[in-house]
């Protein structure tokens, strides 16, 4: 291993800013979990694992060089997860008066569902589109790292922001469950489909850009 001490340190911090800052995959989570509970926000925190996955090793193999000179790929990329979530928000809106477990594909449980919103999430989320293939390589020299490095800075990648997205759902949660009337159920099912519709405008505004 070539990576000292300090260097990890480093960036164990930014990506503990990059999860404390909100983003497409906060609101995605936060909507998740108010229609479905930690039940359903599980599944998506493993699709945004898969994506903190993808994106370090994208960095790390030169990716940056392709984006950067086909960019177009992010814009599509950015364009499918942005029709994804507003489409989202809008069959849950549509639904607002039933109850979570009777909703349609988006908010049902399920692995896949969940799954599938979270790596659209982070596929598309420009905040980690910036920070892997623009800032990673800031804090490693990739030129010279092992492939116990690689490894490693891949499985930083995917545990911090995990297990931040763990926590996170589980405080929405229990706020959640202190809110059982059919009315403010109606209200939490409006909330949530307005965040992925968010989400959704989030992902979508910088591709119009690009």
């Amino acid at each position: 291993m070539t990576i000292g001490m300090t260097e990890w340190l480093l960036y164990a911090g930014a990506l503990l800013v990059l999860f404390l800052t909100p983003g497409p995959v906060w609101l995605a989570l936060l909507a998740r979990t108010l229609s479905g509970g930690v039940a359903a926000a599980l599944p998506l925190a493993l699709g945004v694992v898969v994506g903190d996955l993808i994106w370090p090793l994208a960095a790390i193999h030169g990716l940056s060089w392709m984006v950067s000179t086909y960019d177009y790929t992010l814009v599509i990329l950015r364009w499918v997860a942005a029709v994804l979530f507003a489409g989202m928000g809008l069959q849950l809106i549509r639904h607002a008066d039933r109850a979570i477990q009777a909703d349609g594909r988006s908010t049902r449980p399920g692995f896949w569902p969940g799954f599938s919103a979270g790596l659209a999430a982070i596929l598309g989320n420009p905040k980690a589109i910036l920070f892997y293939l623009g800032l990673l390589p800031g804090f490693f020299d990739l030129a010279a790292i092992t492939a116990l490095d690689v490894g490693m800075i891949v499985a930083v990648s995917m545990i911090i922001p995990f297990l931040g997205n763990l926590l996170f759902a589980v405080g929405i949660d229990r706020l959640r469950r202190l809110v059982q009337s059919p009315a403010a159920l109606r209200r939490l099912n409006r909330v949530a489909g307005l965040l992925l519709i968010l989400v959704g405008l989030m992902i979508g505004v910088p591709a119009l850009h690009d």
